[in-house]
């Protein structure tokens, strides 16, 4: 196609349509924000001078009877000046009415000058903006009740200038109050176009039905002013305000009355003209507070600049975890000043609003009801000012994948609107945590939870331990139990992590120039704290800036190290008392007797190389390890009864002090300074049987054709989500085929069809859930660790009850000795093939789609009913259940007529009214480790607003992240021939002298074999008691 171009050039103008000059007055007068604001400024200023004018006019007139019109003669007044000299019966059996008073004003010329001039320009402006607001019914606008306000005071004034003696005639100037009104109104408007603010609607009504107010009285006051200049008793301007106020509030004193008709007459008509206009503005007042209620409060800018605020971001803000957060935040002092704004579309619920009420919240905690993607809503909230917000993610929804986005989303909205202002955001699936990398502080929910309960399977109570670490207590809990294990327990319950610079601290300065071992020991021992971790001042070149647990004793420490260390306070709070008799005094503290058979589990934090050997556990057991005084309980049947005093089967102190002067194998020191030959001394032994374990052949006589694969230690080379921490540990050498995954299945490599006849070495571990979760990855890894042995690994069976995608059996398929099978714990067949009789552990995840969509608190009882029925079946089997609500803890391994159970049920109760948030940690499925949920996690999120350092070192406890040279979560066994060491302290010494272990806690069980057994546990960590601990260990070769 050819186009023929001449070269002409056409110029086009857009917008024509605007030239026009009505258009450029619409432009003007109403389209353009800011000239309309300066227009409606301006009009309300003059309609306000035109009042006070008039008010100048009534104060200047003192003597009505004589009013005439401008000019004119005045007539004779002889009859109203007798009347004046009548009292006020006698007026009233004869009234006379002075017209002339009524029609005419005295004015002065200046005077009316400036009131005509105001009344042309006011005029004027009507007409104006009649014509540029005309849209086809020219009558809608003419009869307007405004626009004939506006005529009935200017139209008057401007009649004046064609007859000079209506210069003297009266005009109602004073109802421009109400145009007044008017202009206020719309210059509201006004105003929140051009300044782009939301003036809070509250006070938008409350302003205007002030106005309202001010111009029903005043108008009250000014007509009843001037129709009592025709009647006997002239009132001047503040007797007749005094007359209306006292009228409308009161039926009327009866010092002021009107006294001729005209009078009364008009102050009927303003009566009932209040009675309309009144009801209908409180009513629209009653209904904004109504809607404002709904939407909250806000935070002014003023507040903001001057307090310090965090914004709560959630989709619903459930009691119990607004509750939890705001606890665990008011639960650190330096945080008592802060403004807690909670940000949520949902209307709240009866239970928060009266949470609310509270004094003690009321005056902390703001909510506003708004979206966090609305900009409006963030400014409100002062986003921009906050120092910090949280996004938590909805529990409540069924889909937990749309509950991750719209978190995401809220996070995005924030870092657009605020991007300086920190973020804490939960999520549930760990696919998720790349969209929220940006976030200074991120906690995924499957991540931590799997990787808690593959290490609960390994440390039994590694979850109570973890969840008592991320609880601010101050330790009351259970003082007021005559129990002693209740008040160990609660006591040791508030321990939490701490950290602080080397050179700046008491506890640690001493040991600069030390090794870590050293000064974990001797602090410990002093001061009573264990030293658990260390952020090194100076890392190796390469080496990522992160926190080491347990470095050994190689590591140095210096003065720029800070230190991580576990206690009841933190060291800046602590005051520091001698021990005059501390010779004399410690030894007995630190000394107890437990008769043993059945081990007890100790937690450290240790070397791999230098590991302490794990004794064989003894056939017959009954043990039980003693504080002070006695745990012991009796039995009757399958329950557990009270304690009684005088029990004999409980070791009293005299029994205790019988047995201190019985001698004990000494304990090596611990040196300030490791060398190789200390190294060889303490751990020789040790040393090359795990060396030699290390060094086993791969072609382990498996059963299973399909498990002949080499197993060797690497990196996982198939992750199932974006954002995998590379962590070392047992893999196959060759990728399992995808058939030989599924447990009960025959294929051509493998003939079994259940777990029983694969004729495994060790026990297995169940994880059932009702569907593959990539986060069941951080469940393997643990289990799956560099630092254990290739002849300790346990099978590892995914009982799932819908079949996994091929990407997650395409990353599992590297791991050795991992199975799924479809089935669910509800079916006792299923359980069976799983093999649940040669289980070591079974791990139910709570599921996510729940029967009860009604209440939340019934969102577990298909989980609760599932456990409870295998437990029924199989009572000795070591189950661990993740439930949603922390309040249905009490309905595992539940029996009814269980006195014990229900004498820490009443506990719990005392406790709770006590103030504690944390009541629930005595009872016994949760005390064992045995039940678990995953909210108890939100407190992490909490406590990283003040511990930065919170997560990196939870992570790298659980064993999620790695680091060179940090150590590892482990437990070791303290069995009969361990029991010489005694106490907590002794074990702490033995450890770090021989295997460079650090104890962090213990887990004592007591054996109830005498008739059916039923064990009570108690995870804590103190200092200098007896013993069976939880430890780090350090996985650095030595």
């Amino acid at each position: 196609f050819a186009f023929n171009d001449d070269g002409e050039r056409v110029r086009v103008e857009y917008y024509v349509n605007e030239n026009t000059f009505k258009e450029r007055l619409q432009l003007y007068f109403i389209k353009n924000q800011r000239s309309s604001l300066r227009i409606r400024i301006a009009n309300l200023f003059f309609k306000l001078l035109t009042c006070v004018l008039y008010i100048v006019r009534v104060i200047a007139d003192l003597d009505p009877t004589f009013a005439t019109c401008h000019g004119c003669p005045v007539e004779n007044k002889t009859e109203f000046l007798a009347s004046a000299d009548l009292t006020e019966e006698q007026f009233q059996e004869n009234p006379i009415i002075n017209w002339d008073a009524i029609l005419w004003v005295n004015r002065p010329t200046e005077l009316w000058a400036v009131q005509f001039v105001l009344a042309i320009v006011s005029l004027a402006e009507a007409l104006l903006l009649t014509y540029l607001g005309y849209k086809g019914n020219i009558w809608q606008q003419i009869l307007s009740f405004h626009f004939i306000l506006e005529l009935v005071t200017t139209i008057p004034f401007a009649l004046t200038i064609l007859w000079p003696p209506l210069r003297n005639l009266f005009i109602p100037v004073f109802l421009n109050c109400w145009l007044a009104k008017r202009s206020l109104e719309n210059m509201f408007n006004d105003l929140h176009r051009a300044m782009q603010k939301s003036q809070s609607a509250l006070s938008q009504q409350l302003t205007i039905l002030s106005a309202t107010l001010l111009c029903l009285v005043f108008t009250s006051v000014c007509g009843i002013q001037h129709f009592q200049r025709a009647g006997h008793r002239h009132l001047n301007l503040f007797q007749s305000t005094y007359y209306v106020v006292v009228t409308f509030s009161t039926v009327g004193y009866g010092d002021f009355v009107p006294d001729i008709w005209p009078s009364q007459l008009y102050m009927v008509i303003m009566i009932c003209v209040a009675l309309i206009v009144l009801p209908t503005q409180f009513e629209q007042l009653a209904f904004t507070w109504m809607e404002r209620q709904k939407l909250g409060g806000s935070y002014s800018s003023h507040r903001a600049q001057s307090e310090k605020h965090v914004v709560v971001c959630s989709t619903t803000l459930h009691a119990d975890t607004i509750m939890d957060f705001l606890n665990e935040f008011y639960a650190h002092p330096l945080l008592q000043d802060y403004y807690v704004v909670l940000l949520s579309p949902m209307e709240l619920d009866t239970t928060m609003r009266m949470i609310l009420q509270v004094p003690i919240w009321a005056q902390r905690v703001i909510y506003i009801q708004g979206s966090c993607l609305k900009d409006g809503d963030l400014a409100r909230a002062r986003m921009n000012e906050a120092e910090a917000c949280f996004i938590l993610a909805a529990r409540n929804y069924a889909d937990k994948t749309a509950a991750d986005e719209h978190t995401i989303l809220r996070s995005w909205a924030v870092k657009d609107f605020a991007p300086s202002v920190p973020q804490y955001v939960q999520i549930f699936r760990p696919e998720h945590k790349l969209h929220v990398k940006f976030a200074e502080h991120v906690v995924c929910e499957d991540e931590f939870k799997y990787a808690l309960l593959a290490n609960n399977c390994t440390c039994p109570g590694a979850s109570t331990l973890v969840t008592l670490l991320l609880h601010t207590s101050r330790g009351q809990e259970g003082q007021q139990s005559p129990e002693e294990w209740h008040r160990l327990y609660g006591k040791c319950s508030g321990n939490e992590i701490y950290h602080i610079v080397l050179g700046d601290s008491r506890f640690f300065g001493e040991y600069e120039g030390k090794s870590f071992t050293y000064a974990s020991f001797h602090s410990h021992r002093k001061y009573g704290v264990a030293l658990v971790g260390v952020r090194p001042a100076e890392l190796p070149e390469f080496y990522e800036d992160t926190i080491l647990l347990n470095p050994g004793p190689r590591h140095i420490m210096k003065k720029d190290d800070t230190c991580y260390y576990m206690s009841i306070t933190k060291e800046e709070n602590s005051a520091f008392v001698v021990n005059q008799n501390q010779n004399s005094g410690l030894e007995p503290a630190k000394e107890a007797i437990a008769s043993a058979e059945n081990p007890h589990s100790a937690i450290s934090i240790s070397e791999s190389k230098l590991n302490l050997k794990e004794a064989a556990t003894p056939s017959s057991a009954t043990t039980t390890m003693l504080g002070q005084s006695s745990v012991m309980t009796t039995t009757t049947g399958n329950h557990l009864e009270l304690p009684q005093q005088g029990n004999p089967n409980l070791l009293s102190p005299d029994v205790l002090n019988q047995r201190r002067g019985s001698r004990r194998p000494s304990i090596l020191p611990v040196p300030d300074m490791f060398t190789s030959s200390s190294f060889s001394i303490s751990g020789n032994e040790d040393g090359d049987d795990a060396e030699s374990e290390d060094e086993l052949d791969d072609d382990v006589p498996w059963r299973s054709p399909s498990e002949k694969i080499a197993i060797v230690k690497g990196f996982p080379p198939v992750s199932p989500f974006i954002g995998v921490s590379p962590t070392l540990c047992y893999l196959l050498k060759e990728k399992k085929p995808l058939c030989c995954l599924q447990l009960a299945q025959v294929c051509e490599h493998c003939s079994y069809r259940n777990a029983k006849e694969y004729q495994w070495q060790n026990k297995t571990i169940i994880l059932a859930a009702d569907y593959a979760s990539n986060g069941i990855y951080n469940f393997i890894i643990p289990l799956r660790a560099h630092f254990r042995s290739k002849t300790s690994l346990n099978p590892i069976i995914l009982l799932l009850e819908r079949r996994p995608d091929v990407a997650f059996l395409d990353a599992i398929s590297y791991f050795p000795l991992v199975y799924w099978m479809l089935g669910s714990i509800d079916c006792l067949d299923d359980l069976l093939r799983a093999g649940i009789n040669l289980a070591e552990n079974v791990v139910v995840v709570n599921k996510e789609l729940s029967n009860s969509a009604e209440e939340d608190t019934l969102a577990d009882c298909n989980t609760i009913v599932a456990v409870q029925t295998m437990f029924k079946f199989f009572p000795s089997i070591r189950s661990i259940t993740e439930l949603t609500q922390s309040s249905n803890m009490r309905f595992m391994q539940f029996r009814a007529h269980d006195k014990y159970a229900l004498h820490l049920s009443k506990m719990e109760k005392r406790e709770k009214e006590r103030g504690s948030h944390i009541s629930y940690m005595f009872r016994l499925p949760f005390a064992a480790g045995a039940v678990f949920s995953a909210s108890m996690l939100d407190t992490l999120l909490y406590q990283a607003f003040v511990k930065d350092y919170v997560i990196t070192f939870v992570r790298l406890l659980l064993g999620i992240d790695q680091a060179p040279g940090s150590g590892f979560l482990t437990s070791i066994k303290i069995t009969k021939e361990e029991m010489w060491i005694r106490t907590y302290g002794r074990l702490y010494q033995k450890l770090c002298s021989t295997t460079c272990e650090i104890p962090i806690g213990i887990y004592r069980t007591q054996d109830t074999s005498a008739s059916e057994s039923h064990v009570s546990s108690s995870p804590v960590a103190d200092k200098w008691r007896p013993f069976g601990s939880f430890g780090m260990k350090n996985c650095v070769r030595m």
